[in-house]
């Protein structure tokens, strides 16, 4: 990667870019339950649907299930302005703006908030940069139309041909029609006649204010990513904007990159390999995760495959080099972005690139320790056997899909024992586990699988050793 990518934003851009009820278990333990039953997957699927609404003064889109809601502005740069899930907004939309919309301009950023598609590189140095603000890539009108199936619901939006940038942004957002899964495909083509090279960045304004009193900061909200064990920056992460001595961000010992959202204008670049990211409400104990595809072997600008930015006050020296805090317009909205970098496309004219990612509202805490296929890790599994052939299962966890966890056991040989299934789970609630199970056989591993209401696998929460004795 040439300095000249990695040096992308200029001065300009990088400034503005700033319960649950514990029921009896059938069988030998328990875990948290809801107090209502999921719904079941035929209505669901009936239920499923996209439909005209007033959305905050926009005319507006919803694509919506028994699970989540998904408020989409076409004529706002095609964005997915909101996310619902079981009550709970995700993402920020800006009062000031809101009901809006402006003429598309290259020489001013009107940040509506949301969910959008932009650019990389970034900067006004030359035609290879996207010099950003509300032009037609960030702010021009989208038509879209429905599309719906066996798989879900949702739109399909198409923006206008860019002639600045040579491309044209289309992408679809679809719900699956029994879970809160939210699965977005974007596609750039080249509509120049001429070779162009970009990337694709999907960037998501999360809410940061407190959700009493929005005039201050939620000091809960956390983002995190897995560092790169060879990354190409020294710390593992660049700060390319901001104090490089920034106390809200760090590497933990178990190796995830973390930043604990403050009210300062910084931007932490990452080079993660694992292909996802997570923004995590510890008050709320909400938690949405954003997965994606990492392709090893193509060029990511300025190496990065993610980007927070956490907006507030920047950082600005004077002429004599004084230091002081701009407090300027965009200052004081409280927002995180959590950005996902496609790799560099080299597109002949004609030819397009995509980006595929898979957000999963869920339930978590501060506490979080990572994903994995099924959900997230709050307390990790724990498994020690009590005598009389019973072994414990614990651990607290997060779902991405509705339906029961099952424990798989194995013996010292690698030799399947039993498969006994030990709790219904959904998304919406934050999985408590602590059950005792009989498996027999002598299991030595035990590995917990999330299968959905369809009998679907959908992959281990975790699968450990199971420890001897009852815990001191």
């Amino acid at each position: 990667m040439t300095d000249q990518v990695a040096g992308c934003f200029s001065a300009r851009v990088a400034i503005r870019r700033m319960a649950t009820l514990i029921g009896g278990l059938a069988m030998l333990g328990q875990m948290a339950v809801a107090q209502t039953a999921p719904p079941s997957s035929g209505d669901i699927a009936a239920q499923c649907k996209v439909e005209p609404i007033e959305y905050r003064g926009w005319q507006a889109q919803r694509i919506s299930n028994p699970w989540v809601q998904l408020v989409v502005v076409p004529p706002n740069g095609g964005r997915l302005m909101q996310v619902t899930f079981h009550g709970h907004d995700f993402l920020f939309v800006n009062p000031k703006l809101a009901g809006k919309r402006l003429p598309p301009t290259e020489d001013q950023w009107l940040n509506y908030g949301g969910d959008k598609i932009w650019l990389l590189p970034e900067g006004d140095d030359d035609e290879q940069h996207w010099r950003g603000n509300s032009d037609l890539i960030d702010a021009g009108e989208f038509s879209f139309r429905t599309v719906s199936g066996e798989s879900g619901c949702g739109l399909e939006l198409t923006g206008p041909p860019d002639p600045r940038t040579g491309v044209q942004i289309s992408r679809t957002i679809r719900l699956e029609p029994d879970s809160p899964h939210i699965a977005f495909h974007a596609v750039m083509k080249n509509v120049s006649g001429h070779p162009l090279e970009w990337s694709m960045q999907s960037v998501s304004q999360y809410d940061t204010s407190d959700p009493q009193k929005r005039s201050e900061r939620n000091r809960e909200i956390w983002g995190f990513t897995p560092a790169n064990p060879a990354s190409a920056y020294l710390n593992r992460y660049h700060v390319r904007t901001g104090p490089a001595e920034n106390p809200s961000a760090s590497v933990r010992e178990d190796g995830l990159f973390t930043v604990h959202y403050s009210h300062l204008a910084a931007e932490f670049w990452v080079d993660s390999p694992a292909g996802w990211l997570a923004v995590v409400d510890g008050s709320s104990r909400y938690a949405m995760v954003e997965r994606f595809r990492y392709e090893e072997q193509k060029p990511y600008p300025g190496k990065a495959s993610i980007i927070f930015w956490t907006n507030g006050p920047s950082l600005r020296f004077d002429g004599e080099g004084a230091a002081s805090l701009a407090t300027g317009q965009e200052a004081s909205p409280f927002y995180m972005e959590a950005e996902i970098n496609s790799p560099l496309c080299r597109l002949y004219p004609g030819e397009s690139c995509d980006l595929r990612t898979d957000w999963y509202p869920t339930r978590a805490g501060q506490e979080f320790q990572g994903i994995s296929d099924a959900g997230t890790i709050v307390a990790a599994l724990q498994a020690r056997k009590l005598g009389d052939g019973k072994v414990r299962l614990s651990g607290n966890f997060g779902v991405f899909f509705p339906g029961k966890l099952v424990a798989h056991f194995y013996n010292a040989r690698g030799s399947a024992v039993v498969t006994l299934p030990v709790a219904e789970v959904r998304p919406s609630e934050l999985v408590l586990l602590n059950v005792e199970t009989a498996p027999g056989g002598d299991p030595v591993r035990v590995s917990l699988h999330l299968e959905d209401e369809h009998g679907l696998d959908r992959g281990a929460l975790q699968e450990i050793k199971i420890l001897e004795g009852a815990q001191p």
